[in-house]
C-alpha cells in the first residue's frame, strides 16, 4: 500500500507541472500568430492595428482589407472553375463553351503567373492565377476531348508546355512587353464567349458560379492592385476584365434558363 505522504507529494508535483505544460504551447502559438500577422501586414501596421487598436489608421486599414481580399481571391480562385469542370463531365458535353475563349484566357493567365513570379510579387496579389491556369488547362482538354479530335488534345498540351518554358527563359524586358500584351489577350478571350452566348441566345454549359466569381474576383483584384501595387497597366487590365465579366453575368441573367429562353424565341 502506497503511503499517503507519497500520494500527496505526487499530486503536488503533477499540479505544479501542469501549468507549464498547458501555458507554454499557448505562448508559442501566440508568438507564431504574431509573426504570421507581421509577415502579412508588416511591423508598422501590426503594431497599429493589433497592439494599439488604431482603427482610424486609414492606410493600415486599407492594407488589411486588401490583404484579406487578396487571400480570399486566392482561396476562391482555387475552386472557381471546379463547377464548370463538373458540369462538363456530368453532361459529357461542352456545348456553348468557346474553345477560343479558354485558349486565349489560359495564355493570358500563364503570362500573368510567370510575370508576377519572376518579379517576386506577394502571392496574395496574384495567387489565384496559378489555380485558374491549371483549371483552365483541364477545361480546354475536356472541350477538345468531347468536341474535337485527339490530335487537338495533344496540340493543346504541347502549346501550354512550350509557352510555360518560353516564359521562364525569355529576358525580363521581353517579359514586361508580353505582360502588357496579355491585357488585350485576356480581354479578347471574353469576346468569343460573349458572341457565342449572343448568337445562341443561350449560355449553354457556362457555369453561373464561375462567372459570378470572375466578376467578384476581378473587381476585388482591382482594389488590391490599387492598394498594394504601383502598376497602372495591371489596374486598368483588372478594371476592364471586371467590366467584361459583368457583361457575361448580365447574359446569364437575360438568357436564364437557357432552355426556356430558346423555346420562347
Amino acid at each position: 500500500m502506497i503511503h499517503p505522504v507519497v500520494i500527496v507529494a505526487l499530486f503536488a508535483l503533477i499540479s505544479h507541472a501542469l501549468p507549464i505544460q498547458v501555458t507554454e504551447p499557448d505562448i508559442n502559438e501566440y508568438n507564431m500568430l504574431s509573426q504570421g500577422l507581421i509577415g502579412l501586414f508588416g511591423q508598422t501596421c501590426y503594431v497599429s492595428l493589433f497592439e494599439d487598436w488604431a482603427f482610424n489608421d486609414v492606410s493600415c486599414l486599407k492594407l488589411a482589407i486588401s490583404k484579406c481580399l487578396g487571400l480570399g481571391i486566392v482561396v476562391g480562385g482555387s475552386i472557381v472553375k471546379i463547377p464548370q469542370i463538373v458540369t462538363i463531365v456530368r453532361h459529357k458535353s461542352a456545348k456553348g463553351l468557346s474553345i477560343t475563349s479558354f485558349l486565349l484566357e489560359t495564355v493570358a493567365y500563364q503570362i500573368v503567373l510567370i510575370y508576377n513570379t519572376r518579379l517576386y510579387h506577394p502571392f496574395s496579389t496574384y495567387g489565384e492565377v496559378l489555380f485558374m491556369t491549371l483549371q483552365n488547362i483541364i477545361i480546354c482538354l475536356l472541350i477538345a476531348h468531347y468536341h474535337l479530335q485527339s490530335k487537338h488534345t495533344l496540340a493543346i498540351m504541347a502549346l501550354f508546355s512550350a509557352l510555360f518554358l518560353l516564359l521562364w527563359s525569355i529576358p525580363s524586358w521581353c517579359m514586361a512587353l508580353l505582360y502588357a500584351a496579355q491585357i488585350p489577350i485576356g480581354l479578347a478571350s471574353k469576346i468569343p464567349q460573349i458572341r457565342t452566348n449572343y448568337h445562341n441566345a443561350s449560355t449553354g454549359q457556362l457555369s453561373v458560379f464561375a462567372c459570378l466569381n470572375y466578376f467578384i474576383g476581378t473587381t476585388a483584384r482591382a482594389f488590391t492592385t490599387f492598394t498594394e501595387l504601383d502598376d497602372n497597366i495591371m489596374l486598368i487590365g483588372n478594371l476592364l476584365a471586371s467590366f467584361l465579366n459583368a457583361v457575361l453575368c448580365f447574359q446569364l441573367y437575360i438568357y436564364w434558363p437557357p432552355t426556356n429562353k430558346k423555346i420562347k424565341q
